[in-house]
């Protein structure tokens, strides 16, 4: 794929809400379990699952599995690329009522007992 190609995917790619949404979530932390933000997002395993292959694809996300668990986070190359994305998603945060709706939601989930572990 040649660079204008991977640009427009990575366009197309948050030209979704609910993907903006788990961008978001994952720009405030380090990595996050796919349960972690079904729950946080209060959406399907399945809808998540996919919008982050569609984020995986775009090379925005990065995938490890750590046990049963896959867990997600922002690629070092989508930070290094597109530093203006990520000042726009922050500042969007800020200002977003959905978003910092979810960050608050994250932020309550993380104080209560997870519904996965990883030991």
């Amino acid at each position: 794929m040649n660079a204008l190609e991977q640009h427009a995917q990575v366009f197309k790619s948050l030209s979704e809400p609910v993907r903006i949404r788990i961008i978001t979530l994952l720009l405030q932390r380090e990595s996050l379990c796919v349960c972690d933000m079904v729950t946080v997002l209060e959406l399907g395993q399945s809808l998540v699952s996919r919008h982050l292959n569609t984020l995986k694809n775009a090379g925005i996300v990065t995938a490890q599995r750590q046990g049963a668990w896959m867990h997600y986070r922002i690629t070092d190359d989508f930070r290094n690329d597109y530093p203006f994305l990520i000042q726009q998603l922050e500042k969007q945060m800020a200002e977003c009522k959905i978003l910092q709706q979810d960050l608050a939601a994250l932020q309550a989930y993380e104080t209560a007992p997870r519904t996965c572990k990883t030991n």
